[in-house]
Parts: C-alpha cells; sequence; structure tokens
C-alpha cells in the first residue's frame, strides 16, 4: 500500500518527485523518502510522517540531481522510523518497493552466510542488499537486478537507482500496479497514473511479471519470461483539477460536494437522455444464461454490493450471494458455469478481490468488474469491466466511489431485471426518473450540511455509537459506523434494527447515540419500534429520514436530520450523504486528520 516515483528528467528530481508523491500519499504517509543520482553519486533523504516532513527537510538539506526515485510508505514489516523508511540503500544500488517480499527471511539468512550486515527490519532491505551482492559478484545493474528479481517471492512494484548510473531505471511489476510515463526527453514510473498526470499523459502499464530498462529516451520491457514485450503507449485523460481541493479544506469535503456531478455523469453514461433502458461498454452481458450472480469486494465496497444484493434479488429476481475478499479467496467455494461473478474495486487493485477474480477465472460463466480505473488490474483481468466514472479519489474515506459503485450496481440490476422479464416499460420509466433526479435530490442532502455538523459535535463527545436501519438502510448503517469509526476513532457499530433485541440493546443508556436510516418506506413501522425501543431506555436517537418520517416518528429524538423524499430504490445512494457529513464533521470537531486516518491507506495492494 506504499506508492514509489521514479524520473529521469532534465530538471532538478527532488522537487518532481515530492510533487508526485503528494499525489501518491492517500497510499501511505508513515514515512517518505527520494534517492537521486548526481555526478555519479547515489543519495538519499528520508522523514517520518506526512511528506511535508520530508519537505521541510530538503529545504534545510537539498538532494541535488535530474534522476532519482521516491516512495510514501504504509508500514508493514519494521515500524515507521527514519531507518526502516525508504528507498533503502546498499552500497551502489537504491530501492523503493510498494508490496511485501515473501522470502526474504531465507534470503537474508543466505545473505548473512556471506558476511551482510543488516540495518532495517524491513523485507525492502533484503532486496536492495541482495542486488548489490549480485553486483559484488561482476554483474551489471541492470543483470543484478534481474537476477535478484528471480529470486524473490511475493507481490511487488519494484524502482532501482545506481551509482554511477544518471541515465537508469530498473522497474518490475509482479501483483503491485506500475506504469511508467513517456516524456519530451524526460521518463517516469509511477504507482500509477495520477502521480504522473502534471508530467505527462501517455502511459505505458507494466503487466505482472514485467520488468522494465528505463532511459531518458527509451523503454524496454521484458515479459515473465524473458521475452520482449511490446507493451501499449496509452494516452489517458486524468482531469488535475480533481486531485486538487478546489479551495475545499479537506479533499474528503471536496469529493463529498462532487456526488451531483459525478452521479450524472454516471447515470447520462449509462442511460443517455431520452432513453429507459442501460448501455453497459464493452461486451453485452446476458443475464438469462446465469442462475446465479457472486459478488465480492472488500470494505466499503463490500456493503455497496450488500445494497446490490437487495437490488438484484428484488428488481431482477437473480439469486446473489456476497463475499468478502479476504475470506473468499481462502474458502475456495465451488464455482459453477451457470455463476456470474461481480468484483468491486475503487481502484481496482485491491490485493485480496483481485486474488478473488483469478481463483474465479475459468470456473464462472464471466468475470465482471466494477472499477474507478479503467487500466487497473482488476478491470484488464475481467471479461466486462465497468467504470463508474467518479474520477480521483484521494480521501481514504470513500464518498463519491461508493455512490457511483451503487450507482452503477443498480444501473446493472435493472438491465438484468429488463433481459429476465420482471421490469416492464412504465416500471422502467419511473426507475429511470429516480435515478435522474438524484443529482438534484443529492444537493438538496447537501444543504444539511449545518445540521449535520451541529449534531456532529455532539456525536464527537460519545465513546460508542450505534448505527441502525433495516432492509436497503442496513447496509447504510454498516457503511455510516465505518465512515465514523475510520476517521474520528470513535467505537462504532450497526445492526439491522430487528437485531436489536438479540444483544445489542444491552448496550443502550443515556450515554449510547443512536443513529436510526429510516425512509419513510415499507419498513418504516417496523424501524421505528426498535427506535422506540432505544428511547425506552434513555438512549439518544438522530434520526435520519424524510419529511413525513420525521413527522411520524419525530417526537422526543435528540435530533432529526431531513432527506428529500425520493424512490424507495436510490434511498441508498442518498442516504449515503448524511452518513458521510455525520462522519466527516465528527472528525473535523475531534482534530483528526480526515483525508489521511491513522494506520489507514486508501489503496491495499498488499494482504
Amino acid at each position: 500500500m506504499c506508492g514509489i516515483v521514479g524520473v529521469l528528467g532534465d530538471h532538478e528530481a527532488a522537487p518532481i518527485l515530492v510533487e508526485a508523491l503528494k499525489r501518491l500519499e492517500y497510499r501511505g504517509y508513515d514515512s517518505a523518502g527520494i534517492a537521486t543520482v548526481n555526478n555519479g553519486a547515489l543519495d538519499r533523504r528520508r522523514a517520518v510522517g506526512k511528506l511535508v516532513n520530508l519537505g521541510d527537510l530538503l529545504v534545510h538539506d537539498p538532494l541535488p540531481g535530474k534522476s532519482g526515485i521516491g516512495h510514501t510508505r504504509w508500514a508493514t514489516h519494521g515500524a515507521p522510523t527514519i531507518v526502516n523508511a525508504h528507498p533503502h540503500q546498499a552500497g551502489r544500488v537504491a530501492v523503493v518497493h510498494n508490496g511485501i517480499i515473501e522470502n526474504f527471511r531465507a534470503l537474508r539468512a543466505e545473505l548473512a552466510g556471506h558476511g551482510t550486515e543488516f540495518t532495517t527490519e524491513t523485507d525492502t532491505e533484503t532486496v536492495a542488499l541482495l542486488t548489490e551482492h549480485h553486483m559484488a559478484q561482476g554483474m551489471g545493474p541492470v543483470e543484478a537486478a534481474f537476477a535478484t528479481i528471480d529470486r524473490i517471492e511475493g507481490t511487488f512494484a519494484l524502482a532501482f537507482l545506481f551509482e554511477g548510473e544518471e541515465d537508469l531505471i530498473v522497474a518490475a511489476r509482479q501483483g503491485s500496479p506500475l506504469a511508467i510515463g513517456h516524456g519530451d526527453g524526460e521518463m517516469y514510473v509511477g504507482s500509477d497514473a495520477i502521480a504522473l498526470a502534471p508530467l505527462t499523459d501517455r502511459i505505458t502499464y507494466l503487466e505482472e511479471g514485467d520488468r522494465a530498462i528505463v532511459s531518458r529516451t527509451s523503454l524496454q520491457v521484458q515479459d515473465i519470461n524473458g521475452t520482449i514485450a511490446n507493451r501499449e503507449v496509452r494516452t489517458v485523460n486524468i482531469d488535475n483539477a480533481r486531485v486538487d481541493k478546489a479551495g475545499f479544506k479537506h479533499f474528503m469535503a471536496k469529493e463529498i460536494a462532487e456526488q451531483p456531478m459525478v452521479l450524472g455523469e454516471a447515470v447520462n453514461a449509462y442511460m443517455p437522455a431520452g432513453e429507459i433502458d442501460v448501455s453497459l461498454p464493452g461486451p453485452d452481458i446476458d443475464f438469462t444464461k446465469a442462475e446465479r450472480l457472486t459478488m465480492v469486494a472488500c470494505g466499503t465496497a463490500f456493503y455497496a454490493c450488500l445494497v446490490a444484493k437487495y437490488w438484484f434479488e428484488q428488481i431482477a429476481r437473480m439469486p446473489v450471494e456476497v463475499d468478502i475478499a479476504s475470506e473468499f479467496r481462502y474458502r475456495e467455494p465451488p464455482m459453477s458455469d451457470d455463476t456470474l461473478a461481480l468484483f468491486v474495486s475503487q481502484s481496482g487493485e485491491t490485493a485480496d478481490t483481485l486474488a478473488a477474480l483469478r481463483y474465479c477465472a475459468g470456473k464462472a460463466q464471466k468475470i465482471l468488474s466494477v472499477v474507478n480505473v479503467p487500466e487497473s488490474s482488476i478491470a484488464r483481468e475481467s471479461d466486462v469491466a465497468l467504470p463508474i466514472l467518479a474520477g480521483p479519489e484521494i480521501g481514504v474515506a470513500s464518498t463519491k466511489a461508493f455512490t457511483c459503485q451503487l450507482t452503477v450496481l443498480l444501473m446493472l440490476a435493472l438491465k438484468a431485471a429488463r433481459q429476465r422479464g420482471h421490469i416492464n416499460d412504465e416500471q422502467m420509466e419511473n426507475h429511470a426518473a429516480a435515478m435522474r433526479g438524484l443529482p438534484a435530490a443529492i444537493n438538496h442532502a447537501l444543504d444539511q450540511n449545518e445540521a449535520l455538523r451541529l449534531a456532529a459535535l455532539q456525536l464527537s463527545e460519545a465513546r460508542d455509537v450505534l448505527f441502525l436501519g433495516r432492509g436497503l438502510m442496513y447496509p447504510l448503517a454498516l457503511e455510516g459506523a465505518l465512515k465514523l469509526k475510520e476517521i474520528s476513532y470513535i467505537h462504532a457499530e450497526a445492526y439491522a434494527s430487528g437485531e436489536l433485541k438479540h444483544g445489542p440493546i444491552a448496550l443502550i443508556d443515556q450515554h449510547m447515540p443512536v443513529v436510526v436510516m429510516a425512509p419513510r418506506d415499507t419498513l418504516f413501522d417496523k424501524t421505528v419500534s426498535n427506535m422506540q425501543e432505544v428511547m425506552a431506555r434513555k438512549g439518544q436517537v438522530l434520526l435520519v429520514s424524510d419529511e413525513a418520517g420525521i413527522a411520524e416518528a419525530g417526537h422526543d429524538v435528540w435530533a432529526s436530520i431531513q432527506m428529500p423524499a425520493v424512490a424507495d430504490i436510490v434511498t441508498p445512494i442518498l442516504y449515503a450523504i448524511p452518513a458521510q457529513l455525520l462522519a466527516y464533521h465528527t472528525a473535523v470537531a475531534k482534530g483528526t486528520d480526515v483525508d489521511q486516518p491513522r494506520n489507514l491507506a486508501k489503496s491495499v495492494t498488499v494482504e
């Protein structure tokens, strides 16, 4: 979950590397560092904590050179210290690494037998030391790097920089993404295209097992078998403005505010104006030939799948199983050829989800994915990849990606329902109208920002919070609890409202806030009954509902947040907004780091 960059340029590398790392800091922010080659000499600077600390260090202790590599770290092996920070250097080689070297202990023992001494607790140091060992045996830089890559096992994106080599970076990927950027007499390396967006829009994505020899004017790629591979140079369109805060205090606030726009774009892409049927990109999907749908994801994307389960089963009458990717891959469930497998991942690089996809390949009838990065590994390895069109999401806590995932999954469920004959034209017109009305409804929800901020001030004083919801609101309760705990560090749990009497009610007292998400739908009366049970035990209820729901059940609640009335089918997308804003304002009130919460990284590319 680290981010790596490299540059071979005509200008000083250090500021370019730091700017690129800023765009990768969502991948990790325990420590950061850069290394450069200047007049043949290899040197580095490293700092613990946020990237600003590295920037401060470079002001006082500059690092010259026009060739360099950089790294922002999310710690796996070894505590976040300067000694453990990347780049790791051994003699004439410096290395940055995203991933995990699984056999590093065996390699360390082997190197120790040659008298090699170790200074860090990391697996990556082994890569640098092994490469230097190969060079000491007479190998050249490229040969030594390749020999090291042959020996290591696990997941990795690697970039090597060598003393005396100012026009060379060796890069390799296995299990972790890596892109090469093409400039005018300059070349770049990055964990993703976002890091390279200000530098170039011409990108070559390395494929699994690839190794690359990079100079300022050339790129040579070898595949896993050592054969020269002509990887495509693609022109990517990344809106640089979407990777800036645009006047907002936090990326999360900006990305919450962008949702009316990006959802409108997603709806128009899948259901063009004037049409009521869903149009999917790429090869068509025939849902009539499938008996079952298996959905796999992690974290917030998993909750999106739980919502989609209701849609597929209720609207399309299609049986659905939903699995957490890390459990699915090790349970090794039997797959039949009448099953569609669907994988959801914002980054398209989530390690467990990608491993689950590869397990299903060749077993399921077809592999589908819902992703935000069309060039990602999950997208490329799917039969059909459906982009959510959210644009770059920098805040670690997913907001616009979640609602765009829901939007695309609902489109897919409607497509399945039409093909399977469970929706007529009139029903489809109503659903299309509800979808097209979402941007306006979300704008109304955003108007509740101040009411949510005031509620969050009181919520910020709590130690524990419960979220309750029924039906389509149950996964939203789960998502609300996750958002609150991950950015405010308040312990929060979510339950299906009907489960309250089966244990959680024992926790209720006057100090326990309970957030109830309950639009005035067919399950509303049952949810209100559970809410009354909470208030009878002095629990503090925050009710999120529409005008009719608040009028009917809003008496004696601690606070209520009014949402616009919308069709039941789109309520999960709309009610994500108050869940996000409640978590955001609570975190701000507590003074936590909203965009970069402790111990978390955006893209989980290691197991």
